[in-house]
């Protein structure tokens, strides 16, 4: 899915299948490829189903594809994708960096889908590159590779490489690539044929809104749950939060109350909260770091706090991933 290509036609891409990948992310990018293959009544797209070792590949709803070649019997490619989903580096060998660095070398634009910008970033990649993933393995990716530039869009096409969020933001980019190789036309009947509304831009975000996510159109409430948002780290006083939006700390609670059903500092433990857990299952870092991070000050008041929350300590959460799932 490369800015530019001039060979023949089909024009080949990579798939690397990493286990526990996300299928709704391969199949939504690789759909729209066959469909218009079909419309245009020629092979347009020929892709490949690649894994490290060749063999059957299980994705994270526990269905298994079959590969059509390993790392090491790939054709020459001008593009490969990486899709990835949960733990995405666990499975990272140094013969697959070594392979991808190659393919680099060789002028293969590499990419990454949903969490594949992970491996991307290990095998040292995208330095100086605009990348996107899945907005909840975002907090992760920023706190594991703090020097690259990973942004909240639906995806990113450059001329090194390229990504997208998963989930349906795969069907995007690769609308986005139909039209790019072969008109907006067909891109367009591509997307009727998928019941595809809108051919949504990389620039559209990947979450809803939240007036959609809270359920409300209150101005103040939607500021403030902003605010929020953007202060994870370094939580910002109730009463300064009420300051900046304009209205009284009593009427900041009620507000909460009424359409949330809980206090303002209630929904910000919340939100930091599950950042807490994210960084939990997607980094290595402490258990101190990872409450440092969410705004806690010390670990025995994260500690608390999460237990309270989750049930179980923080430390056990992380030994025993598959509880969480």
């Amino acid at each position: 899915m490369r800015l530019d290509y001039t060979g023949l036609l089909p024009e080949p891409i990579g798939f690397l299948l990493i286990p526990r990948f996300s299928m709704m992310a391969f199949f939504s990018a690789v759909e729209p490829l066959r469909i218009a293959n079909r419309i245009a009544e020629r092979e347009l797209f020929q892709w490949w189903v690649i894994t490290q070792d060749g063999q059957p590949v299980t994705a994270s709803n526990a269905m298994t594809l079959l590969a059509d070649v390993s790392i090491d019997s790939a054709p020459a490619l001008p593009s490969v994708a990486i899709c990835a989903s949960f733990d995405p580096e666990t499975t990272l060998t140094r013969r697959l960096l070594k392979w991808l660095n190659r393919l680099q070398h060789n002028d293969c634009v590499v990419g990454g889908i949903d969490t594949g910008s992970f491996i991307l970033a290990r095998a040292g990649l995208i330095a100086g590159q605009r990348v996107t993933m899945h907005w909840e393995s975002l907090p992760a990716f920023h706190e594991r590779f703090p020097h690259i530039d990973a942004v909240e869009s639906l995806y990113e096409i450059g001329p090194r490489c390229y990504s997208c969020a998963g989930g349906a933001a795969a069907m995007d980019m690769a609308l986005d690539l139909i039209a790019r190789r072969h008109g907006e036309s067909l891109a367009t009947a591509v997307s009727e044929q998928l019941i595809h509304a809108r051919m949504r831009t990389r620039h559209d975000q990947q979450r809803m809104a939240l007036t959609q996510r809270l359920g409300t159109h209150k101005h103040a409430l939607i500021e403030a749950v902003a605010l929020m948002e953007g202060h994870l780290e370094a939580p910002l006083p109730i009463a300064d939060i009420a300051r900046r939006i304009g209205i009284s700390l009593r009427q900041l609670q009620r507000l909460f109350e009424q359409e949330l059903g809980r206090r303002p500092s209630d929904h910000y433990l919340h939100l930091r909260l599950a950042l807490a857990r994210q960084l939990l299952m997607e980094t290595d870092h402490d258990i101190l770091g990872i409450g440092l991070a969410s705004g806690f000050t010390s670990a025995s008041s994260f500690s608390r706090a999460y237990k309270q929350r989750y049930g179980r300590s923080p430390r056990k959460d992380r030994r025993e991933p598959s509880a969480n799932t």
